[in-house]
């Protein structure tokens, strides 16, 4: 976790190649930043390849997960803080 408070939340999180982000749900909107590697990300069923400077919005409630095609990290912000990961 890089930085939070009640309203808001950024995580950074590192993937190897080919680890999965298992498909989800969650009440926070969030949105993911691409800082390096490349991901497909899905979300309620449809997929899109991101890269570096990419980013992706996913509404609360909506289910959604990625698997990383290259080794990379990801910048997750919640909206609002994810308390789960306190």
């Amino acid at each position: 976790m890089l930085a939070w408070n009640d309203q808001l939340m950024a995580v950074e999180v590192s993937f190897e190649t080919g680890a999965v982000g298992a498909d989800h749900t969650h009440s926070h909107t969030q949105c993911s930043y691409v800082l390096s590697g490349h991901f497909r990300y899905t979300v309620e069923g449809e997929s899109t390849e991101l890269a570096p400077g990419d980013s992706i919005v996913v509404p609360s409630g909506l289910v959604h997960g990625t698997i990383c095609l290259e080794k990379g990290v990801l910048l997750d912000i919640f909206t609002p803080c994810r308390r789960d990961f306190l």
